[in-house]
């Protein structure tokens, strides 16, 4: 029996370990630090990626602007069967048979001139690629700045969660006290009502922390595109180094920073540049164009033939008369000509033929339309101007706003962290009177709910600092980090 107990208790244990270690693995939380969460949204991001295929897209259509300047060639060969009266397209004459024929031909030409088109659209097209870059560089940015949002938003309500279960533990003190103060007589019914009745209220603010925290933290797993089920945990960077931020800018010179490198803004202007491109463009259809061609070209009938020789036919006919004299006919001798079948490669051959020569189109009246795509180009170039104005100052407003927020959120923070110590100071005394009985359970919870709420606006503007700088960071085009 213990022979077949000892393997039995063997297996047990090795599947309570192999079950144990998947349990583990199943649990386990993926640690995403704030470098991580950016890189994953930027790898997996799929506006991204259809603003890299716009990208690619316009680089073939530059590529293509460029080819255009090369010449082209065309082979056109044709291939035919005739029957009846015809025309023999090897000699040009009537014949009344069926005809086999073919022809072909090879055919270049290239562009000499064409009001300098072809140079102005690779310019252009060189330009909206750029543009494209740069689209596909604000995406990055935007994206990458709402992630560390919703990054510092995740740690926010994680530490306003921690606040909240910190209160409900106080509250539950506070009501095992207040029940032992009930039970000996030492309170009234209110007093233990109103302790109960803090209690709940913590439990709620848990909740509502609770909610807010994971609702954050779905929306950074959105932009991770993980599925929601996915078990992470963010990196809570040093609290001190999150508090050490600049805060004092200088407006003016933010925004001369930012206009080098802000995306929106660089966007509007080489837009407005290919505008401009595109007026050359339309002006170039009032010029006359050039175009040199070139033809190589052969065809074969089997209808030609080839003459082989001449034979005699054995008969004389008489030419004439020598002095007149009718006794004394001129005569030649009759021949007839023999034709043989011509060769295929030897009829390609003879006719064989070559061209070459330079056309020249002059526009004169093509019912106003250059004079209308011109026009249209101008009013398109303004309005690219107009955005690109509005793209400065909407950058002006954003950057002298951010300027204050960020000072505005530092005031806040330190107001908000001397009430919370005072708060702490005053809740600490309160709470020592109210152990001896000095002071009622009105007073105290007054107390204690003042302290949970500016431990709450303390936690937010702390977290608000930070992420106001970091909006500075952005449009000056640094790195953003923790």
């Amino acid at each position: 029996m213990k022979l077949k107990f000892i393997p039995s208790f063997k297996a047990t244990v090795i599947c309570a370990i192999m079950f144990s270690s998947l349990s583990f693995r199943a649990n386990a939380q993926e640690v995403i630090s704030l470098q991580k969460a950016v890189d994953m949204a930027l790898e997996r991001n799929l506006t991204i990626k259809q603003s890299q295929f716009t990208e690619a897209l316009d680089d073939e259509t530059l590529k293509q602007s460029k080819y255009n300047q090369l010449p082209n060639l065309t082979a056109g060969p044709q291939a035919s069967f005739n029957f009846g009266r015809n025309i023999d397209p090897s000699t040009n004459q009537f014949i009344n048979q069926r005809i086999f024929a073919l022809n072909g031909t090879i055919q270049t030409q290239v562009t000499l001139f064409q009001g300098g088109q072809l140079r102005n659209t690779i310019i252009q097209n060189r330009l909206l690629l750029d543009a494209d870059k740069t689209a596909t560089a604000k995406v990055r940015n935007d994206l990458i700045l709402n992630v560390v949002t919703t990054y510092l938003q995740v740690l926010t309500n994680q530490d306003l969660v921690k606040a909240a279960q910190q209160q409900i533990d106080v509250s539950k003190i506070t009501l095992d006290r207040a029940q032992k103060n009930f039970d000996v007589g030492n309170q009234t019914l209110a007093d233990l009502s109103q302790a109960k009745a803090t209690v709940s209220t913590a439990d709620l603010n848990y909740t509502n922390a609770q909610n807010a925290y994971e609702i954050s933290l779905l929306t950074l797993k959105q932009y991770m595109e993980m599925a929601p089920q996915t078990n992470i945990v963010v990196e809570k960077p040093d609290i001190s180094k999150l508090t050490n931020v600049q805060t004092l800018y200088n407006a003016e010179e933010v925004l001369k920073s930012a206009e080098l490198v802000n995306p929106d803004l660089l966007l509007a202007e080489q837009r407005e540049k290919a505008t401009q491109q595109g007026i050359k463009i339309a002006q170039g259809n009032y010029y006359p164009s050039v175009v040199l061609f070139g033809q190589l070209g052969s065809n074969y009938s089997d209808a030609r033939t080839l003459l082989g020789g001449i034979t005699p036919t054995g008969r004389i006919d008489t030419v004439g008369f020598v002095n007149g004299n009718r006794n004394q006919p001129a005569t030649v001798p009759q021949y007839a000509a023999v034709y043989n079948k011509y060769p295929f490669f030897k009829q390609l051959s003879d006719n064989f033929n070559q061209s070459v020569g330079v056309s020249l189109q002059i526009p004169i009246f093509n019912r106003f339309s250059s004079r209308t795509s011109v026009r249209k180009a101008k009013i398109q170039y303004e309005n690219a101007k107009v955005t690109t104005q509005l793209a400065r100052n909407n950058l002006s407003k954003i950057i002298y706003q951010a300027v204050l927020d960020v000072k505005a959120a530092e005031k806040s923070y330190l107001s908000y962290t001397q009430t919370y110590q005072a708060n702490k100071e005053a809740f600490n005394i309160i709470q020592q009177r109210y152990n001896v009985g000095l002071v009622n359970s009105l007073d105290y919870n007054t107390s204690l709910t003042n302290l949970n709420k500016s431990q709450f606006d303390m936690i937010n503007a702390q977290y608000m600092v930070v992420f106001r700088a970091k909006v500075i960071d952005y449009y000056l085009g640094k790195p953003i980090s923790l």
